[in-house]
């Protein structure tokens, strides 16, 4: 065996052991997820409970750009179930478009609301910033915030501020639901993703005493919390997960509500979902890069700190899931050329104990939505495989989000556009806010589809068909993300 095999070896081992980690730590807020006390099932009667006293309350409703989605949003908040001499609300507009317009004549019907319209003279720190400026006039104890694209119930105030038991609880998240997730599979596929996210990931993470997050939206925050913690802060692109790390550091407890959900549109378009998950993933290495080092050396539990490290390098998946599946090809040449080898070429079959812990995961959290274990199973199938590729095929595009935030490379924010989807017949393709979805990343995926259909063949040529499988599935996601990409491009 030469260096360069050596190197490669040593490399796609490294990588094979990181996802393992990972896995093995999903499997455990798995185990956390079953042993917490079950709340009733998605469908039950909602209950809310009562207070004495309603405290004062400011709902933040960030805004750039959002012509298809503002009126509806406004309507929703306008509906919520609280007193009105306790509820402000802020809506932080930083728009250069017609939604300025749209928003100024929504408003008007609304004359016995407290309601803000605030503009600001730039997009400084883009939605970071926008909600640190509407901090200077928000006269709530509390801060709701939702995105553009969500539609709360109007019971959700007052199921979340009683949540807020003690005067340590810093801020009470809720679940996302979904108004378009049967709209395509791409919409589909993101359901699957994010429900066990809002399921096993929050609920596994919060029932332990580990470390959350607030996800940006759909969520309540204490006042004072916002301000011990430091303000919002634009130098990620993730603010919200990098605010919840600076809060939790300094001894705020998080609560998720997994029974209480805000319905949401999910992105239809590749475009608009490679940059939503460029986005997330840069922002989360950003805020590793920040705050990783902070996390090791706080006083916070061993178990807790482990947890903090997979949830703040999680997008590092993406970086190993990609250099595996490059240099699986070179593996199997390297194992053809080394037989004494056989032995060490065996521990690869880690990936099924990852994959074995993945299952349990994701099905766990597909489970909680019928709570039939066949019925499940049957969706799970498909759903889960589907997940797998597409996510392979997108850990190129996520892969160089991760370095730059790692690298410390600064981006612009960039919204991911909300169309008002809700039926099949709607569409995007005409509107405005079209996100083009073709670069040389797009180039590089669809030659990664023939790279490892080579595999497929390489497989029957050397007689070696234990990474058959994983190549067809790189196959389907890359063809899936490179074919979208190309179909999605179009406008019409």
């Amino acid at each position: 065996m030469n260096i360069p095999e050596a190197m490669t070896i040593g490399v796609y081992s490294l990588c094979l052991a990181f996802i393992f980690c990972y896995s093995m730590a999903q499997l455990h807020l798995t185990i956390l997820y079953w042993r917490k006390e079950k709340k009733p099932a998605a469908g039950s009667p909602r209950k809310t409970q009562s207070a004495e006293v309603w405290p004062a309350v400011t709902v933040q409703l960030p805004l750039y750009n959002e012509r298809y989605v503002a009126e509806r949003l406004i309507e929703a908040i306008a509906a919520l179930d609280y007193p009105p001499q306790q509820l402000q609300i802020q809506v932080l507009d930083d728009s250069t478009d017609e939604t300025t317009a749209i928003i100024q004549a929504k408003l008007l019907q609304y004359p016995d609301l407290n309601i803000q319209h605030i503009r600001r003279a730039d997009r400084e720190g883009f939605k970071a910033g926008a909600l640190q400026y509407g901090m200077q006039t928000a006269t709530g104890e509390y801060i709701a915030i939702f995105d553009a694209d969500f539609l709360p119930h109007p019971d959700f105030l007052k199921r979340t501020i009683v949540s807020f038991s003690h005067d340590k609880v810093g801020v009470v998240q809720t679940r996302w639901g979904h108004l378009n997730k049967s709209y395509s599979l791409l919409t589909r596929l993101q359901a699957f993703g994010l429900d066990a996210h809002f399921t096993v990931e929050q609920v596994g993470r919060n029932s332990g005493g580990h470390f959350i997050n607030f996800n940006g939206t759909a969520g309540v925050w204490r006042k004072a919390c916002i301000e011990d913690a430091g303000g919002w802060q634009a130098d990620t692109l993730t603010e919200d997960l990098d605010l919840s790390y600076r809060a939790q550091l300094k001894g705020w407890q998080f609560i998720f509500l997994e029974d209480v959900d805000a319905p949401a549109e999910l992105p239809a378009a590749m475009g608009a979902l490679k940059s939503q998950q460029f986005r997330w993933t840069k922002g989360a290495a950003e805020t590793a890069r920040k705050h990783l080092a902070h996390v090791l050396q706080s006083r916070v539990p061993l178990p807790t700190k482990l947890h903090a490290t997979f949830h703040l390098l999680n997008s590092m998946v993406f970086i190993c899931v990609l250099l595996t599946a490059v240099l699986s090809i070179p593996m199997l040449f390297i194992k053809d050329n080394n037989p004494q080898l056989a032995l060490l070429f065996k521990f690869g079959s880690v990936l099924l104990l990852s994959l074995v812990a993945l299952i349990a995961f994701y099905w766990t959290a597909l489970y909680q939505q019928s709570r039939q274990a066949w019925k499940t199973t049957k969706r799970f199938v498909p759903d889960f495989f589907l997940f797998l590729c597409i996510s392979m095929g997108l850990s190129l595009h996520n892969s160089m989000a991760v370095a730059e935030g790692l690298l410390g490379i600064k981006t612009p924010f960039i919204r991911t556009p909300k169309y008002n989807l809700l039926h099949a017949r709607d569409s995007w393709r005409k509107q405005a806010y079209f996100m083009q979805s073709i670069s040389l990343l797009t180039v590089l995926e669809g030659l990664l589809t023939l790279y490892f259909a080579a595999g497929i063949v390489l497989a029957f040529w050397l007689g070696d068909y234990g990474l058959l499988p994983f190549h067809v599935m790189l196959v389907i996601g890359f063809g899936a993300v490179f074919f979208y990409s190309l179909y999605h491009n179009r406008r019409a």
